[in-house]
């Protein structure tokens, strides 16, 4: 599995502020210390900015960690500074979400609700560019298409991505793009499902009303334990991330009880189909 920047960065930031707090050092004594504003420092411990290596080992050394500790995390450091993929597209994707696309390149499992649409992960080419062309216009159409579908190959890769998706059963009906769209985008992803690492579970309308109506929401776990999971939610102009342990433990209760109510993995599969043959 490629080590995400994002992710890295993430990392150094709660570092940083745990060592810095564990000092008994403020803001802004740390910051005059290591010859930088509060303002900076901050965005640094809160994963906004990056920091480069030489000044992760001017901070350590305030906090007075050494040797092999010291050295894991200038590492770490490095690779934060190596960009992503997606960074190449950084042109027609909004900073916001590329922090979650960085996210999402190294989680090791993502648990998400749809209301309105199928799931980035598991959309065609077409459908994916009728939601864009719906959703944002015409302007660099093509290139945030192609980004969806690179983010596809989480679902591939060495070590894919464990994907559990809940979906409200009107994301079946919805004909998205027409019938021709639709129906090819249900086949895929009844394929998709068909991936050991991959589970679909559909809402019904039968189920009433249920405790995610007003919020879809992913959740990232990830493979080093040392990387707090994280709770991502987004509208057309902005990405928030919860990373909170209570805010995480909420949202994955919230998970587990639309499971309950849903459909079983088979019997959700067969929904798929239904809805698949009624727009052939």
């Amino acid at each position: 599995m490629t080590a995400s920047p994002t992710v890295r960065r993430r990392r150094i930031a709660r570092e940083l502020r745990q060592l810095r707090e564990r000092a008994g050092m403020t803001l802004d004594v740390a910051a005059r210390q290591l010859d930088m504003s509060k303002s900076n420092l901050s965005r640094i411990e809160n994963a906004q900015i990056g920091i480069k290596p030489r000044d992760v080992r001017a901070a350590l050394a305030l906090y007075q960690v050494t040797g092999a500790d010291a050295e894991a995390l200038i590492e770490i450091a490095r690779a934060a500074q190596q960009r992503g993929w997606w960074q190449n597209y950084s042109d027609v994707l909004p900073e916001w979400f590329e922090f979650y696309v960085g996210l999402e390149a190294e989680a090791a499992e993502l648990r998400t609700y749809e209301a309105e649409s199928v799931p980035g992960l598991l959309q065609t080419e077409a459908y994916a560019r009728e939601i864009y062309r719906r959703t944002a216009g015409e302007e660099g159409l093509e290139r945030k298409v192609a980004a969806r579908l690179h983010r596809q190959n989480v679902l591939r890769r060495e070590n894919p991505v464990r994907l559990s998706v809940v979906l409200n059963e009107a994301v079946l009906l919805r004909p998205v793009g027409g019938p021709v769209v639709m129906a090819e985008q249900l086949v895929h992803m009844s394929k998709a499902a068909q991936l050991p690492n991959v589970t679909i579970q559909v809402l019904p309308f039968t189920a009433g009303g249920h405790p995610a109506m007003s919020t879809p929401y992913v959740i990232l776990n990830f493979p080093d334990a040392a990387d707090a999971s994280v709770v991502y939610l987004d509208n057309l102009t902005l990405g928030l991330a919860l990373e909170e342990a209570d805010h995480v433990r909420g949202y994955s209760l919230l998970h587990e009880e639309l499971c309950r109510m849903a459909l079983d993995p088979a019997a959700s599969l067969a929904r798929v189909a239904e809805a698949a043959r009624n727009f052939a």
